[in-house]
């Protein structure tokens, strides 16, 4: 990469100061078990637009797996029906109001995904057959229409689903050899058996499409942009590699990964992190000029407006662990697409707005292909004390050119973080800010926005001044993630007193 220095950027479109929040849609609040796209997501619109946010971001919205991760979702391309608002279902009589009433025990401050599970489905299969008897009213545009006009992903994805319900919730790589492949499937006569499952998760995806859309244009109309979120890898159990294994590093005649993802050993982890997606076969990728990933990036514009891509190291050189393994402590680098890949993408997409997630330890590779995009990077406050003044998340080593956090979703909030870090760093922290520590949420949240990143997005928790109970996701731990949800309530709370301040505090800083 030595040409990249005297290159002008790729990408250059974060020009004005402004403001951002974090929070998943699952974390909303709401009567079925989830946060859904209904009246209360518009309701935290309004919260938004008076507290002068321009931003909403939220991790990525496919349909969730094993582990109820966004990051590992069934398809890179789908919604996620838990999203799916189903009090409008019953206002157009697919549902009946006592249809929900099986909803109604489930916990109101947690996602039990185990629970929507067992409930939500059903009434989704329900609404389905009920919609199709009707004749397929247009409630969302014409039914046909878009199941034409996104066939090329959505056919191979609802086919992938049936099966799956058909397999009792088996990884298809344990399915019978002829359906390890869609190609396979399509030559037997379950597409036809199957037909009115995928019916119904074809139904799904147009409800949610609609639904989205609708809040979509909600945020628009207070002038709020949406962040989305895709991981560079898709998970190994997933519609992506089922229809297109000769894309991923998979072994012919099983399905199973010939290498699998994950980082080295470091500081943090003497095992390093097995993450345990396939890898790309970035040849063949190359081969059709990236038309797959340019078409997974073509459909998250189609949701959000701006798109943050997880692990951009991995576009320069990536960890490549043998399978199986039970750590990632063997394994080699390998290099990724490079430039190459993000000239693609700005031939197609030269309006794409893209945030690089660049944390962690970036070799010099990796620096130069960064600057060679353009794309803002991020840093985080959580990481830029207890060390030396060179740490590049102080606030006096930050770039315009970048987002600032207080903490991601993949962090504690920052009173759970201040609270269970040393001594040492706390010290750092308060001397640094100067501040006594007190209030270290707001602390943070103040330098955010007076940092000189143009924007600087906030997790909603830390504007709720909530502890460790409120994380979102903790790393490495199997269970327990994704389910924190806040409360009307607390929404409601923050118009008379705390949306009026952080306007002000977007006034000051010019966000």
């Amino acid at each position: 990469m030595a040409d990249t220095e005297s290159m002008s950027p790729l990408f250059d479109w974060l020009k004005d100061r402004a403001a951002g929040v974090l929070l998943h849609p699952t974390a909303l609040p709401g009567p079925h078990g989830i946060g859904t796209l209904n009246g209360q997501a518009v309701r935290f619109l309004d919260l938004l637009q008076l507290a002068g946010v321009k931003y909403w971001q939220v991790c990525p919205l496919g349909p969730t797996g094993y582990g109820d991760s966004p990051y590992q979702c069934f398809s890179s391309f789908a919604g996620n029906p838990y999203l799916i608002d189903l009090d409008e279902l019953v206002t157009h009589f697919l549902l009946d109001q006592a249809d929900l009433a099986a909803l109604a025990t489930l916990p109101s401050d947690r996602v039990d995904f185990g629970g929507l599970y067992e409930r939500k489905w059903p009434l989704l299969f329900r609404a389905s057959e009920r919609y199709e008897e009707a004749g397929s009213p247009p409630l969302f545009g014409d039914f046909d229409d878009f199941r034409e006009s996104n066939a090329d992903w959505l056919e191979a994805y609802a086919f992938f689903r049936a099966l799956k319900d058909h397999h009792g919730g088996r990884p298809w790589w344990e399915w019978p050899a002829v359906l390890r492949s869609y190609e396979g499937a399509l030559g037997t006569t379950l597409k036809a058996e199957l037909r009115v499952a995928i019916q119904a998760h074809v139904f799904t995806q147009y409800v949610f499409f609609g639904q989205w859309a609708r809040l979509r244009a909600a945020a628009a109309a207070r002038g709020i942009s949406i962040i989305g979120d895709i991981p560079i890898f898709v998970a190994a159990d997933s519609a992506d590699t089922w229809a297109n294994p000769d894309l991923f590093e998979l072994n012919p005649k099983t399905g199973l990964p010939l290498a699998v993802s994950g980082v080295p050993p470091d500081y943090f982890a003497a095992d390093g992190q097995l993450w345990g997606n396939p890898l790309y076969r970035w040849d063949r990728h190359a081969e059709g000029n990236y038309d797959w990933w340019i078409n997974r990036l073509k459909a998250v514009f189609a949701l959000c407006d701006v798109l943050r891509i997880d692990h951009f190291r991995g576009f320069d050189e990536f960890w490549r662990i043998p399978y199986p393994a039970v750590n990632a402590r063997k394994g080699t680098w390998a290099a990724g697409p490079g430039l190459d890949f993000f000239r693609e993408v700005q031939a197609a997409l030269p309006e794409a707005r893209i945030i690089a997630e660049d944390l962690g330890m970036l070799s010099p590779t990796v620096k130069e292909l960064h600057a060679a995009t353009g794309l803002p990077g991020m840093a985080v406050l959580q990481f830029a004390f207890g060390d030396k003044p060179t740490n590049l998340y102080l606030p006096h080593n930050h770039t315009t050119n970048s987002v600032i956090y207080p903490g991601t979703h993949d962090n504690d909030t920052t009173l759970g973080w201040y609270a269970g870090t040393d001594e040492k760093t706390r010290d750092h922290v308060r001397r640094y800010l100067r501040v006594d520590g007190r209030e270290i949420g707001w602390d943070f949240i103040r330098t955010s926005y007076a940092s000189v990143s143009r924007l600087a997005v906030i997790p909603f928790q830390d504007i709720l001044n909530l502890g460790p109970e409120a994380r979102f996701n903790a790393p490495g731990i199997p269970a327990g993630n994704w389910q924190w949800r806040c409360s009307q309530a607390q929404i409601d709370g923050l118009f008379s007193e705390t949306a009026p301040y952080l306007a002000a505090l977007g006034e000051m800083y010019a966000r």
